[in-house]
C-alpha cells in the first residue's frame, strides 16, 4: 500500500503493480511504462539484494557493464594521465584531464564528474586520493576498466554508456541503466545487461542463493520485482 504522504502519481502507479508478484523483466518494463509520468526524465534503476557477506574481502561484487543503448545521461570523465595518454583522452572527449594539477584539486576536495580513469603508472599518486574518491565510488580501479593503458578506448566506453557497480555494506547493488522515455525494448536489453554483468560477478565463494531479489524502479516510482535466473546467464 502507498503510504499516505505519496503524491497522487505515486498512488496511481503502485495501484498497476501486485506486491506479491515476481514479474518476468519484459512485464516489469511494461508496467513501468504504463505509470503516469513525471515531471522530468526519471532514472530506471535496477536494486539488487544478494547472498553474500561484504565483509569478507572474497565476497567483494564489483564490476562494469555496456549498456547497448547508453545511459540516457551526459557522462563527465576526468583522466589522470601525463603525455601521449594525456592527448589520447583529450581526442577521445574526456573533460578533465591533467596530473599533479588534478591529484591537487581532488585532494582540495573537487569531485565534479562521474568516471575517473587513470593509466597505470599514474596510479602511484592517484592511490592518495583514495579518501575523497573512494567513499564516493570513483577511484580507479583495473577490475572495472578505470585503470588501463587503452586510455581511449575507456573514455569512449564510459561515453556511450558504461555503468560500474560495487556491493554496499549491506550487501546490496544498484545499477542505474536508462531513463523513463526509452523505449521498453532499450530498457529491456539494458537492464538484461546488467543483469547478466552482476551475475557474471558472482564470487567463487559465494554460497547459497546469490541473486535474493531484484527490483525495478524508477526515480519516483513504486518497485516491480523481477525474476532474475541465476543459471541462464548469456555468454
Amino acid at each position: 500500500m502507498a503510504k499516505p504522504n505519496h503524491g497522487k502519481r505515486y498512488r496511481e502507479a503502485i495501484k498497476l503493480v501486485d506486491p506479491k508478484k515476481i514479474y518476468p523483466l519484459k512485464d516489469a518494463v511494461a508496467t513501468l511504462k504504463k505509470f503516469p509520468k513525471a515531471k522530468f526524465d526519471e532514472s530506471v534503476t535496477l536494486a539488487f539484494k544478494l547472498g553474500v557477506d561484504p565483509k569478507q574481502s572474497d565476497q567483494m561484487v564489483r564490476g562494469t557493464c555496456p549498456l547497448p543503448h547508453g545511459s540516457g545521461k551526459k557522462v563527465r570523465i576526468l583522466v589522470f594521465a601525463k603525455g601521449a595518454h594525456a592527448q589520447t583522452a583529450k581526442d577521445a572527449g574526456a573533460e578533465h584531464v591533467g596530473f599533479e594539477d588534478l591529484v591537487k584539486q581532488v585532494q582540495g576536495g573537487w569531485t565534479d564528474f562521474d568516471v575517473a580513469i587513470a593509466t597505470p603508472d599514474a596510479m602511484q599518486e592517484v592511490r592518495k586520493l583514495g579518501k575523497v574518491l573512494g567513499p564516493r565510488g570513483l577511484m580507479p580501479n583495473p577490475k572495472t576498466g578505470t585503470v588501463t593503458e587503452d586510455i581511449a578506448k575507456a573514455v569512449k566506453e564510459f561515453k556511450a554508456g558504461r555503468v560500474e557497480f560495487k556491493i554496499d555494506k549491506a550487501a546490496n547493488v544498484h545499477v542505474p541503466f536508462g531513463k523513463a522515455s526509452f523505449a521498453e525494448q532499450a530498457l529491456i536489453d539494458n537492464a538484461q545487461s546488467v543483469i547478466n554483468a552482476v551475475l557474471h560477478a558472482k564470487p567463487a565463494t559465494a554460497k547459497g542463493h546469490y541473486v535474493q531479489s531484484c527490483t525495478l524502479a524508477a526515480t519516483m516510482s513504486p518497485g516491480i520485482k523481477i525474476e532474475v535466473v541465476e543459471h541462464a546467464v548469456a555468454a
